[in-house]
């Protein structure tokens, strides 16, 4: 049986993979955040240690930046630079759950080589973290592979991402705050990421430091994303066009190329956003 640590298992894409791994038979160590502090690296390396793993799936990733500790504990959670050397001799593999926030902005589907200019402060410690851990894995001969996911949606989000808060103005008839029209992105649902996960974990074939876009290929407005949710609760949304800021690094276009996924891991995206959306809702 093989033995996997995953981080970040208490968050939302870590609760999918772990129930997925353990519906398959893996044998799965998956610390809490409270008994675990990934911000010091030696309870970290204490952790990887403990779980003594065959495969890791590292999903924690930090978010605060309100303050200077908060970027402090940001940084280190999301580079994790010893966790290559605190690996037991036998593990064979390392999947990092990565970020479209990585790549800058672009106004073509991203493939895996488009530039890594991140905009944001937790792009940048993202794309800081898959470098580290691409360069330390080269030199220790660990297989690591780096999933830059798009946006993940699905049950059990955070009540204050995008898609939560869609459906929650369904159920309730609130008014919707939305951006101003044509901010775009590519949704991607939380199974097939977590599938996509698996499979790369699997895969022995798969390339040592290998990056793999997971998005569907089609990107969707706000707005249109509001219409797929009507459609899919058979409730009508009440908007605010407009009335929301959006992010700093919202664009017109945001969309991957996902087609090196599909060749290396024969992996393509299962459910569409009208279905993921119909799922989500049921799911509530």
């Amino acid at each position: 049986m093989t033995r996997v640590l995953v981080t970040g298992a208490g968050g939302f894409v870590g609760r999918h993979l772990v129930a997925r791994l353990r519906a398959d038979g893996w044998d799965v160590i998956a610390p809490p955040r409270a008994e675990v502090d990934l911000a010091d690296p030696d309870a970290g390396r204490e952790a990887v240690r403990a779980a003594d793993p065959d495969v890791v799936f590292w999903l924690a990733a930090g978010r605060a930046k309100a303050t200077a500790a908060d970027r402090a504990a940001t940084t280190a959670v999301n580079t994790a630079p010893w966790l290559v050397d605190a690996l037991p001799a036998r593990c064979r593999t390392v999947v990092r759950l990565g970020s479209s926030t990585e790549y800058g902005a672009s106004g073509r589907p991203m493939a895996e080589d488009a530039p890594v200019t991140p905009r944001g402060f937790f792009g940048a410690t993202k794309a800081a973290g898959s470098l580290l851990l691409l360069a330390a894995a080269a030199e220790r001969g660990v297989r690591a592979a780096v999933l830059r996911a798009f946006q993940v949606y699905g049950p059990g989000d955070h009540a204050d991402r995008f898609v939560p808060t869609v459906l929650a103005a369904a159920a309730s008839g609130a008014t919707l705050p939305l951006t101003a029209p044509g901010r775009c992105r590519d949704w991607v649902w939380v199974g097939d990421v977590v599938d996509a996960c698996v499979r790369a974990a699997a895969d022995d074939a798969l390339p040592p430091g290998q990056v793999l876009n997971l998005g569907t290929g089609t990107q969707t407005t706000n707005e249109d994303l509001v219409g797929h949710a009507e459609r899919a609760t058979g409730r009508p949304i009440a908007r605010a066009v407009g009335a929301h800021p959006g992010r700093a690094w919202d664009t017109a276009d945001w969309v991957a190329d996902p087609a090196l996924a599909g060749r290396l891991l024969g992996w393509t995206p299962a459910v569409d956003l009208q279905e993921g959306l119909r799922r989500t809702w049921a799911a509530r």
